[in-house]
């Protein structure tokens, strides 16, 4: 399997400011496994879209996969309490 580049949306770095520390360096390597397996087997498909969603802890990770391009696109990152659409 090819290794997929990563992108990540501007949003993204927004809602990560704000995350606890400890949190957030367990999510950056969640982030980063997708390169190599875009599609884990914890990953949910979102209805309707093409959007994928992981947990790490009490986060949720939402992306977008491009097979044809080999890129996945991080598109929110958020406390699993909150609603978690793409922005």
């Amino acid at each position: 399997m090819a290794r997929y580049d990563l992108e990540v949306r501007p949003s993204v770095g927004k809602d990560v400011e704000k995350l606890p520390k400890k949190d957030l360096t367990r999510i950056l390597a969640r982030i980063e496994s997708l390169r190599d397996n875009p599609r884990p087997a914890a990953s949910v498909k979102l209805s309707n879209r093409e959007y994928y969603r992981i947990r790490q802890g009490d986060y949720r990770i939402v992306y977008e996969i491009d097979d044809r391009r080999a890129v996945v696109t991080v598109a929110k990152v958020g406390h699993r309490g909150e609603p978690c659409r793409r922005k």
